[in-house]
């Protein structure tokens, strides 16, 4: 029976493109003349990722925001923008925690909050994920995310910890995700799945896989459909 939802957040819950692209126009204030925002950030967001793929398993944890602020430096570099101070990139590294949610994610989960526990799964920091729950109005009834667990998804661990912190059985849970691999990782463990489609997650100009797909349990266009969905 199923009794609590677990939701990716960065991307599935909020609007990382846009909310990024908007602070670095607001920090760089009129000096970047020429630079491409929208391909910066889908840079950075690919330069974290690529990041953390590069990291061994058996390392000390390291901060996701650290991680985003070492990567911004290359990033602007490679734009060819060099304008930043260090603490205008500090700003901007922390814009990460300041994400707007989509338009339909409090009315969503606020429906699904009716009937399930609602907790997060990112692999943002826990301290970022507050921040940008606290400012975005999302009415989580926990929060959990791979810091706790010690790894990073799509590890295993992170999945069983927020299972072992509900007191449920991963049948009992569903993982709900715009990223495929999250939620075929969660699927491995006996998860449920919900596939979220977000196809402006990259921006206008971005690629997003948004194909809907029988793997997964429930497919939706937004958290207000999965509500549908699941509360009717």
């Amino acid at each position: 029976m199923l009794k609590a939802l677990l939701f990716d957040v960065q991307g599935t819950a909020t609007d990382f493109h846009s909310t990024v692209c908007d602070e670095a126009r607001r920090i760089s204030a009129g000096r970047d003349s020429g630079v491409d925002w929208p391909e910066v950030v889908r840079s950075w967001r690919a330069g974290y990722f690529a990041a953390l793929e590069r990291r061994p398993k058996q390392d000390t944890w390291v901060s996701v925001h650290s991680i985003y602020r070492d990567v911004l430096d290359t990033v602007l570099a490679d734009a060819g923008f060099t304008d930043l101070t260090a603490a205008e990139r500090d700003d901007l590294a922390l814009a990460w925690q300041r994400l707007r949610p989509w338009p339909d994610a409090v009315a969503g989960l606020t429906r699904l909050r009716r009937i399930y526990v609602l907790a997060t799964l990112s692999n943002a920091d826990v301290s970022a994920v507050i921040n940008m729950s606290k400012r975005a109005g999302l009415p989580w009834d926990a929060i959990f995310t791979a810091e706790m667990a010690g790894v990073f998804k799509p590890d295993p661990g992170a999945y069983r910890m927020a299972a072992t912190y509900l007191g449920l059985p991963p049948g009992d849970i569903m993982m709900v995700a715009s990223h495929k691999y999250d939620l075929r990782a969660a699927a491995q463990l006996g998860f449920r799945t919900a596939f979220i489609a977000r196809p402006l997650e990259f921006g206008a100009d971005g690629v997003a896989d948004v194909a809907y797909s029988d793997e997964f349990d429930v497919n939706a266009c937004d958290f207000v459909d999965l509500a549908g969905q699941l509360v009717g």
